[in-house]
């Protein structure tokens, strides 16, 4: 089971463990990117955090992490905008969807976003919808 019920992503939070979500393609057929979101336990409070990065992976070479960011010129896109923070887990998760377009049904472990990254490669980088159908989060309001 890739995707996490609720109760398994409240835990991994509050263990201090990050959950993701892979967000679907960014840029343009000339210069592509994929986003995904990441809510992360720091210090009594959760962040949330959007990446962008661009789209330089393969299917043997899937680590979102070690690509470049989408915007060189931000120094701290490296790491990831923080679009929000929260007292307790569930309110993090609710700023996600809120902000960024995150569905609850779809979060994964720390690094799992990896293979969904892999399966959007592998359908061959759809643009407008998932390669099970549902639609790419509209995040162009959170940047």
């Amino acid at each position: 089971m890739r995707y996490l019920t609720e109760s398994f992503i409240l835990g991994a939070l509050r263990r201090g463990r990050s959950v993701e979500q892979f967000l679907g393609p960014c840029g343009s057929a000339e210069r592509p990117g994929v986003r995904y979101v990441e809510v992360r336990a720091t210090k009594g409070r959760f962040e949330v955090y959007l990446h962008a990065v661009e789209d330089v992976g393969s299917e043997s070479f899937l680590d979102m992490g070690e690509f470049p960011p989408f915007d060189p010129d931000d120094e701290a896109g490296e790491f990831g905008q923080l679009v929000g923070m929260a007292e307790d887990p569930l309110a993090a998760l609710v700023v996600a969807e809120q902000r960024i377009g995150a569905v609850r049904g779809r979060w994964v472990n720390e690094n799992v976003v990896q293979d969904e990254y892999g399966d959007f490669v592998r359908a061959g980088r759809p643009s407008g919808a998932s390669a099970d159908g549902r639609s790419w989060p509209n995040v162009r309001d959170v940047v």
